[in-house]
């Protein structure tokens, strides 16, 4: 989300008005939060992930593809911090979902920190990668494309071990 101020820049708005609209994913991200508790309810783990990282994927796509009108990238930021929001406490549970809480310390490390990595290097590599791109609208196209490649791949994974047979 942090890229969407170039993006934006890049596309003749001010850096209020990018902030804004970053600050709009922001509430995005809080009512994402508290969906979370009625969507655990009603979806399986495997199914929540899939259309989490898909609308995550979908809204960075539209980033690279809407320039405009304000209201619309308003609709696309408070979606994606929405699906943001939903992730960060997807991520919370998604040891204990697959394979129970026994070692769960152990497991939620190895599953986070290169998650946590990647997000502490997307300022960075958002800028790094948008110049052989072509460009911020290039770059949000390509890790749109990649989060629709980890949609697929979380459509094809599921609980193994005990939290299967449960």
């Amino acid at each position: 989300m942090v890229n969407l101020v170039p993006l934006l820049e890049g596309r003749g708005y001010g850096t209020a008005a990018a902030a804004w609209l970053l600050g709009v994913g922001g509430i995005g991200q809080v009512l994402g939060r508290l969906a979370y508790a009625p969507l655990e309810r009603r979806t399986a783990p495997v199914a929540r992930s899939v259309a989490v990282l898909a609308v995550c994927a979908a809204t960075t796509g539209l980033f690279a593809l809407v320039s405009g009108p304000t209201a619309l990238l308003a609709a696309i930021a408070l979606t994606a911090g929405a699906a943001r929001g939903v992730l960060t406490l997807l991520q919370a549970t998604a040891v204990a979902d697959r394979w129970g809480t026994e070692r769960y310390a152990v497991l939620n490390g190895v599953l986070h920190t290169p998650v946590m990595l990647a997000v502490a290097l997307a300022p960075w590599a958002g800028a790094a990668l948008a110049v052989p791109l072509g460009g911020y609208p290039a770059m949000f196209a390509a890790v749109a494309g990649v989060g629709a490649l980890g949609a697929a791949a979380a459509a094809a994974t599921g609980p193994r071990g005990r939290a299967a047979r449960a």
